[in-house]
């Protein structure tokens, strides 16, 4: 059994089954990809019960195939799913948080959303098919923003090039999230001003990546039919 990443809170409210959901830490720390057992097991957890969730998230990211699947558990539920950021939802974890019916930053939390990154070794052909399949991972992952959010694809494209962090407010202006928790937001702003503010650091991302994707051996040779299973959204 791989290390379980959520846990679930059953709350009373008023006679109404109201539960949460907490997703700390990183979203697998192996992929879900040809992995029966844990994804049936949360779907299992999730459908449970019955009633409104909240969906607490605290996570730099992770498998992008796990992320894909709690993404459409969520999004089939029968009841409303309120995603709550309570620190981080970055990379993967910002495609969970798409799946809320609403989704609210606290103030000092962050959202970041980048390309999918994997690590390949071999010649130009597995090169070639590295690149088309993380190609065809990002416009997967964009269908998601774009639902959320209705921006254009190609504005989404750029944001997801240059590893956009956005805080509370630019989360919200930008139609990633709905508001922003224990207080007003202010929406005024022009969009040129919504763009002012962005992080990114692609050296902490590709660090993070290597150090954990990288075979244990040097001489070792990661063939392409393995890549779907070590593909990762990290950002920690």
């Amino acid at each position: 059994m791989k290390r379980k990443f959520w846990n679930w809170i059953k709350n009373d409210a008023g006679g109404e089954e109201e539960r949460t959901l907490v997703l700390n830490g990183e979203i697998s720390d192996e992929t879900w990809y040809g992995d029966e057992v844990t994804p049936a097991l949360f779907a299992k957890e999730l459908n449970a019960g019955s009633g409104n969730i909240t969906v607490w998230i605290n996570s730099p990211g992770g498998d992008v195939f796990a992320a894909a699947q709690i993404y459409n558990m969520l999004m089939e539920y029968k009841g409303d799913v309120t995603v709550k950021v309570d620190a981080l939802a970055a990379s993967a974890a910002s495609v969970i948080a798409m799946a809320g019916t609403t989704v609210l930053m606290s103030p000092p939390s962050l959202m970041m959303i980048h390309n999918p990154i994997t690590v390949a070794i071999g010649d130009s052909k597995e090169m070639q098919k590295a690149g088309e399949m993380l190609n065809e991972v990002k416009e997967s992952i964009m269908n998601a923003y774009e639902i959320k959010t209705g921006m254009d694809r190609k504005k989404i494209s750029h944001l997801m090039d240059a590893e956009s962090w956005f805080n509370a407010k630019k989360a919200v202006e930008l139609g990633f999230a709905d508001g922003i928790l224990h207080g007003k937001e202010d929406t005024e702003e022009s969009e040129d001003a919504a763009m002012e503010g962005m992080m990114f650091s692609r050296t902490a991302v590709t660090n993070s990546l290597l150090t954990k994707l990288l075979p244990k051996k040097p001489e070792a040779k990661v063939p392409i039919e393995q890549l779907e299973k070590r593909l990762q959204l990290l950002s920690h």
